[in-house]
């Protein structure tokens, strides 16, 4: 068993509905994540979800606090809502910088994974912005400064690379389609386990003590479609990306 915060994946809508002369707001909260939940604590794992509205303030601000968990999951989280603490945006008072504190922690042996989305990686317009950050030192991609999104309303699929791994051996070698991604470029040292459209889908690396991955697509709709969460090998896949992580 692994114990796994998992930051992000969570939304608010809000709206207005208009009646004829009359109209209301309101807003409801959606989570997107609550498949990939359910398959890591069927598996086993002890899984903290921190809702994205919550990252800002709750996310760990000590290598303690952090070091109460195997691995952190980011996704569709960009990086203000790391850099920006309450006491940082609203009282203009310092805080540790929590995107340097996650780097030393991987090196210090922690286990980090970056799910893609509209805010990971660069993201839409460039929003998320962890290209040149201290993240991107321990992640196995690099990250283009721009809008890095392939929006693939087709369906595209990933391929395994061929190279043998404990988070991809046994899994099909062609996985079910996904309707988007993350460009990025593998760095050197790292190892690239699936690919689509002969890009990184699926990257690791080991650093220092810790380890990382990097999914360009996502865990959840509307880049993962129910043909990709419905698949067999859904669950296993995102387990063994986990047990990995955590060094088991």
């Amino acid at each position: 068993m692994s114990r796994v915060l998992l930051a992000g994946e969570s939304w608010i809508n809000a709206a207005i509905d208009h009646k004829g002369y009359d109209a209301f707001p309101h807003t409801q909260l959606e989570i997107g994540c609550a498949r990939l939940l359910a398959e890591l604590d069927g598996a086993g794992h002890d899984v903290t979800h921190l809702r994205s509205h919550d990252v800002a303030e709750l996310f760990p601000l000590t290598l303690e606090a952090l070091d109460e968990y195997d691995v952190v999951i980011l996704s569709d989280i960009g990086a203000n809502s790391l850099l920006l603490p309450p006491q940082v945006f609203a009282q203009g008072r310092p805080a540790p910088n929590r995107l340097k504190l996650l780097r030393e922690w991987v090196r210090g042996g922690g286990g980090l994974m970056m799910a893609g989305g509209y805010l990971s990686f660069q993201g839409f317009q460039a929003k998320a912005n962890y290209a040149g950050s201290p993240l991107e030192d321990v992640l196995p991609v690099t990250i283009h400064r721009y809008d890095d999104r392939v929006e693939a309303p087709e369906g595209v699929t990933g391929v395994l690379s061929g190279v043998a791994h404990p988070i991809t051996d046994g899994l099909d070698e062609t996985w079910p389609i996904l309707l988007g991604y993350q460009s990025l470029v593998a760095k050197d040292e790292a190892t690239v386990l699936a690919t689509i459209e002969s890009e990184p889908l699926l990257a690791v690396v080991e650093v220092g003590e810790g380890r990382t991955v990097a999914f360009a697509s996502d865990i959840s709709p509307h880049w993962a479609p129910e043909e990709f969460m419905g698949w067999a090998g859904y669950g296993p896949l995102f387990d063994r990306c986990v047990r990995w992580l955590a060094g088991s």
